[in-house]
């Protein structure tokens, strides 16, 4: 294997400001392009300076920013030393005073210098941990940060000490950086973050990237059930994403362990170890806020288990969220009383009707909670679908009734031939050299990661939703126009109304609106093979073939290509209506809340 820097096809496109397909393109057509030098038939490695080489010849524009430069330099190293060597990266970068780069070599520790000196060391680093979670994201379990910012709302740790003991690269204890206060106030930090984490890499990414940001931060690498880094400890709130199905946890070990206050965790049940594992490390009112598997809620063998926090007024919620369950607990002072109650809360929908039904049932007047005794009573099953509040099912069950409905469209009226037309035609990029079509590409670099521009993104052409990423204002954005024919990998969209951004792996197709209808050319490239896209590795959308007409026939099409478009759209919002129309039913006639409508009487 070469020993060069090396880039995927990924890495090319990045490069180049293409999409990935342009590059298998360039492989297919090219018997020069350069061959590679390691990785595997379906995610093969190239050489950075054979690909730069290649680029130049052919006079197509490329950037290798430092960035780019100091991660392929990590990576000619290989895969196996890959997270190794981005966590001596963040120990160079927190500590000024290591003689030996955080032991990279002195060309890599250089590299890594100058990129901090150029962009501040906090954002050198994150690129290099953004990269490093995108190459290993089979391997390294990530929290969503919607998910990670909510449970650190919820917990409220503000000038306590907060403590995640399966800290992984650190999601949840960065979300603390993330997490405005009400009214958009600045977060208020824990006066101490701990984490433990099993692989030593993680724990140490983590530490650079807490101490990055200014947090008084402990991160110790360890398996945090049979060797807690933190006996005795009691924090004001702990956090936690444990692994799920661990059955190697140590159930035969820790048989006997003070921490199972509420009961021996079954072998099958690591979760309900990680709950009380938890639970020993707050203080008393001191809260806790874990992801669980959804079977937890309901599993017979940890009934006994759930039964006793609940007696206890440990367990105080179970949320569902997408993939998971949030359960919040907290530790019971001495002589407390417990809760009669306990919030049960389906937002896997929706994350915000977390926090609102969270504080109606802390200031209780909540009235999405279930008794305590119905579910000692019963099987002690906290599955919140079985609990979702039964009451608007009717009233639901019409609305969604009456918006399949409304959704409904009808095809264009269409002639049918029996010949097919002769016309003259012409390709997209005759179109683009003649200026009746202008193409445009979002930034290569852009990540719609947040800020105040609107941004239209590749999920929201395929909907036909209105624009659902944001942005930092900066240089380079294009602003999208009413009239903009845009297109991602599957879809193609007119623009009804402009103001925001085109967001990333979008091509913008802006048309001459005197000589030329968008909603025309928007037809023509959703026909063209099935798929009008930027990067097809089995078409060019240059070729894409118009017919050559007035104005105003192009507008007939184009009012044609229109109602199919929205024909599509309206399938699909049935589709989804139908089947939560059909859940409703099914619930509501189950439970009495519906009732046939054709002569019977209730």
């Amino acid at each position: 294997m070469s020993h060069d820097p090396t880039v995927n096809a990924g890495d090319i496109a990045r490069l180049a400001g293409v999409g990935r397909a342009a590059v298998s393109n360039w492989r297919r057509r090219h018997d020069d392009f350069p061959q590679p030098v390691g990785g595997t038939a379906n995610q093969p490695l190239f050489s950075l300076p054979q690909i730069e080489s290649w680029l130049r010849r052919y006079g197509k524009s490329y950037q290798v920013s430092l960035g780019d430069r100091v991660w392929q330099r990590l990576k000619a190293a290989g895969d196996l030393r890959l997270g190794e060597l981005v966590a001596q990266a963040g120990v160079l970068l927190t500590d000024h005073h290591t003689p030996t780069g955080g032991g990279l070599d002195g060309e890599l520790a250089g590299l890594v210098t100058e990129l901090a000196e150029r962009h501040e060391p906090l954002t050198a680093y994150e690129f290099l941990c953004e990269r490093y979670l995108e190459a290993h994201s089979r391997q390294l379990s990530v929290t969503r940060d919607d998910v990670a910012e909510l449970m650190v709302r919820l917990v409220r740790a503000e000038g306590g000490t907060l403590l995640d003991p399966a800290c992984g690269v650190g999601t949840l204890l960065l979300a603390l950086d993330r997490t405005p206060r009400p009214g958009g106030e600045a977060p208020r930090r824990p006066a101490k973050v701990l984490g433990q984490e099993l692989s030593e890499t993680s724990a140490a990414i983590t530490t650079a990237r807490l101490r990055l940001r200014g947090l008084d931060a402990e991160v110790v690498a360890g398996d945090a059930m049979r060797a807690d880094a933190f006996p005795g400890l009691r924090a004001d709130a702990v956090v936690c994403d444990p692994p799920f199905n661990e059955r190697a946890w140590g159930y035969e070990e820790l048989t006997g362990d003070p921490r199972w206050e509420y009961g021996l965790p079954p072998r099958g049940e690591p979760e309900l170890a990680w709950v009380q594992h938890c639970l020993t490390h707050v203080k008393p009112g001191g809260a806790v806020a874990i992801l669980m598997p959804p079977a937890a809620a309901s599993r017979k063998a940890g009934r006994r288990i759930r039964a006793n926090l609940l007696r206890a007024g440990a367990l105080r919620a179970v949320v569902a969220l997408p993939g998971a369950d949030l359960w919040l607990l907290r530790r019971p002072r001495p002589g407390e009383r417990p809760p009669s109650e306990v919030l049960i809360l389906d937002a896997a929908g929706d994350l915000e009707l977390v926090e609102p039904a969270w504080r109606a049932y802390l200031e209780d007047r909540s009235d999405q909670t279930v008794r305590i005794i119905d579910l000692l009573a019963d099987e002690v099953d906290m599955t919140p679908a079985r609990h979702q509040r039964r009451d608007d099912v009717g009233k639901a069950f019409a609305e969604v009734r009456d918006r399949f409905l409304a959704a409904s469209a009808s095809p264009p009226d269409l002639k049918v031939l029996e010949q097919p037309l002769d016309q003259p035609a012409i390709t997209l990029g005759d179109l683009i050299k003649e200026g009746l079509v202008t193409m445009i590409q979002a930034p290569a670099k852009m990540v719609a990661d947040g800020g105040e521009v609107p941004v239209l993104t590749a999920d929201d052409v395929l909907s036909g939703s209105p624009p659902s990423g944001s942005v930092a204002a900066q240089q380079g954005l294009v602003t999208l126009r009413s009239g903009d024919v845009v297109a991602s990998y599957s879809s193609v969209r007119v623009i009804a109304e402009g103001g925001a951004a085109l967001g990333p792996h979008l091509t913008l197709y802006r048309v001459d609106g005197r000589r030329l209808d968008p909603d025309f050319l928007a037809g023509y490239l959703r026909a063209a093979g099935g798929r009008a896209t930027t990067g097809s590795s089995r078409f060019d959308v240059r070729r894409t073939r118009l017919p050559r007409l007035p104005l105003r026939e192009q507008k007939a099409y184009g009012e044609a290509f229109r109602q199919l478009a929205v024909l599509e759209d309206a399938i699909r919002e049935t589709s989804t209506l139908g089947h939560t129309l059909i859940r409703l039913g099914l619930d509501g006639l189950a439970d009495g809340h519906l009732h046939p409508a054709d002569g019977l009487t209730p």
